[in-house]
């Protein structure tokens, strides 16, 4: 008894010591943000119209409520010059969009976030399935979206060679919205084409990225030619998206996977990634994403009232905050719910389970179109 009671309390110090960082690591990048020297013009015009001061009144990471929450709008349109924070001027600048359907896409700049986001990725992948010096295939969405740069910088962190496809998410939108399933299933089959080619090559490629609904059209196109995912040589798999659910990373890993590692991620441009533990048969498959802290902290809040976080094992909406000397973002409503999920031994802090489309704005969003 006395050994679990030493266990929880090591536990609960950990928990501590992990949110006196992050409450200190909001207090670095507010100062950063609200500095004229280091501050992007968005925020110092931003605290110009207010009447407090965020370097003075922000000491920790529940300060933040006094922002509000952070309007999906902004992001919308340009100059994109008014996110570039001046302590970062020397740097090359990209520009990521989200995967938005329909308006002004948004936007946000990027210079080593990206970067950064992906190499502490790489060390939640085992190398027995992720082997270093491996090459790559990037089957996902290609353009103006951050996820073929990122994945391309895991490839060569790791040793490897990144091959990509030509993927547009915005024309499988049309697609949709028109009804044209026939030329959405050209479309698939365009893409698929592209990865077959890639892995018929003999690039010798062991990893890969890509999203549930492509990972099963390959696994259906392989198997039609007598071949299997693991055949093709893949040995590690990342995948993300709304659609992967316990039941399809069931189906995944009994039927289309044999024994090919595959790792459930939550990502967006605004975030970065979230990992999952591993879990299986003897936890029913459960998905539980924990994110990059004290980079990005998701919370999962009250459907009313963003406030007030859920109780553990409670739905809530996903509202996120991310904290980087690039990019500052606090309390953002994403287009995603879930349950809120206790902190463990890797990642002692919050986590969300059963993510899916946020169900107030389900029938106005198009989720897994790729």
């Amino acid at each position: 008894m006395a050994t679990i009671n030493s266990k929880e309390q090591e536990f609960s110090q950990k928990i501590s010591e992990h949110r006196e960082l992050l409450n200190a690591h909001v207090v670095e990048m507010v100062n950063w943000h609200f500095s004229p020297e280091t501050g992007c013009p968005f925020w110092l015009d931003w605290v110009r119209n207010v009447d407090w001061d965020p370097k003075v009144e922000i000491k920790g990471f529940k300060d933040l409520e006094k922002f509000g929450n952070f309007q999906d709008e902004w992001l919308r349109g340009g100059p994109m010059s008014r996110w570039v924070p001046k302590g970062l001027n020397e740097h090359p600048v990209y520009v990521f969009e989200t995967g938005g359907t329909t308006g002004i896409p948004k936007s946000r700049i990027n210079m080593q976030d990206f970067r950064i986001d992906y190499e502490l990725f790489s060390k939640t992948l085992p190398d027995k399935y992720f082997p270093p010096d491996s090459n790559w295939l990037m089957l996902g969405p290609s353009g103006p979206r951050r996820l073929r740069l990122a994945v391309e910088h895991l490839a060569h962190f790791r040793g490897g060679i990144c091959f990509c496809v030509d993927l547009d998410p915005r024309w499988v939108v049309k697609l949709i919205k028109f009804g044209w399933m026939e030329h959405l299933k050209a479309y698939q089959d365009h893409v698929i084409d592209q990865a077959m080619t890639v892995l018929s090559a003999g690039h010798e490629i062991k990893c890969m990225f890509t999203t549930p609904k492509l990972l099963e059209a390959l696994a259906t196109r392989l198997e039609e030619e007598g071949s299997s995912i693991k055949e093709s040589g893949i040995t590690g798999i990342f995948s993300g998206g709304t659609e992967f659910t316990p039941q399809w990373h069931r189906f995944a890993r009994e039927e289309l996977l044999e024994d090919v590692y595959l790792a459930p991620t939550y990502g967006n441009t605004l975030m970065g990634l979230a990992p999952s533990p591993l879990s299986g048969a003897e936890d029913n498959y459960k998905i539980t994403y924990f994110a990059p802290q004290p980079r990005a902290v998701i919370q999962i809040v009250d459907f009313d009232d963003s406030l007030q976080v859920v109780n553990y094992g409670d739905t809530g909406r996903v509202m996120l905050t991310t904290l980087t000397k690039e990019f500052f973002l606090p309390r953002f409503l994403e287009r995603d719910e879930g349950e809120r999920e206790s902190p463990v031994e890797d990642y002692p802090w919050d986590g969300v389970s059963g993510l899916r489309p946020f169900s107030r704005l389900a029938s106005s969003t198009t989720v897994g179109v790729y």
